[in-house]
């Protein structure tokens, strides 16, 4: 067994302290952090250290470091992530200003499949100037319909995971809702019918006239005198013309 194979085997069976701690050891940007090594160091606080690259992209190019150690971006806690952030910002605008840039890029390398080089964490801040003939184009590949509903959905299922979110319900298919109108449409007749059957009960029903009220008003009818016409009166003058 040569040296690497015994290395490999030896970081296997370590624990994450002992392997974040034999990391530390052998990373070049904690001998950075800690002054073992010399740097341009441009920005320095409690949880954060910003340097010039050795090897720049473009003139200005700055690596954002945390201090302490960590070797990709899923390792590193929430609140030292957002400070980093914070301070991404500050440093992209005193870019543009100090060096009269065009734009920044950037840029993490996360994972060695990612470009990632060195073992410690870092966000590359990279001035741009008109025609630097600096190339970061992203190639661009095309994806069809259903590969790209695959997709959504497993992105969607393990971020739901990661947020404690309840998943969306789906919508039910046509079929099912038009086997579900008629029942409904039944069940309203049935309730309009009930509602009929209900006032009926409820609304009195007019008593019948028995025959002796009947015959009593009859004989009231006969008795009573009948109305006589109203007849004009003839006025004086009218009677005096009939004797002229």
């Amino acid at each position: 067994m040569d040296e690497q194979e015994e290395m490999q085997e030896k970081l296997k069976n370590m624990s994450p302290e002992e392997l974040r701690k034999f990391q530390k050891e052998q990373c070049i940007f904690c001998h950075i952090i800690s002054g073992k090594v010399q740097s341009k160091k441009i920005y320095e606080d409690e949880k954060c250290l910003a340097i010039l690259d050795i090897n720049p992209a473009n003139p200005g190019h700055i690596l954002l470091l945390p201090k302490e150690h960590y070797a990709i971006m899923p390792q590193i806690p929430d609140d030292i992530l957002g400070h980093m952030s914070m301070l991404t910002k500050a440093l992209s605008s005193a870019c543009l200003k100090a060096f009269k840039a065009s734009g920044t890029n950037i840029f993490i390398a996360n994972g060695i499949v990612a470009g990632q080089k060195a073992q410690h964490f870092m966000i590359h801040i990279i001035p741009r100037m008109e025609k630097d003939n600096l190339n970061f184009t992203l190639s661009e590949n095309s994806t069809n319909e259903t590969d790209r509903i695959q997709l959504k959905q497993i992105l969607t299922k393990k971020i739901n995971e990661i947020f404690g979110l309840k998943p969306e319900k789906e919508e039910e298919p046509q079929a099912k809702q038009e086997t579900i109108q008629p029942s409904t449409k039944e069940e309203q007749k049935k309730e309009t019918n009930l509602d009929k059957i209900s006032e009926k009960i409820q609304s009195p029903k007019p008593k019948k006239k028995s025959k002796k009220s009947l015959e009593k008003k009859k004989e009231i009818k006969k008795k009573s005198p009948k109305k006589t016409k109203k007849t004009k009166r003839a006025n004086l003058d009218d009677i005096a013309k009939l004797f002229t």
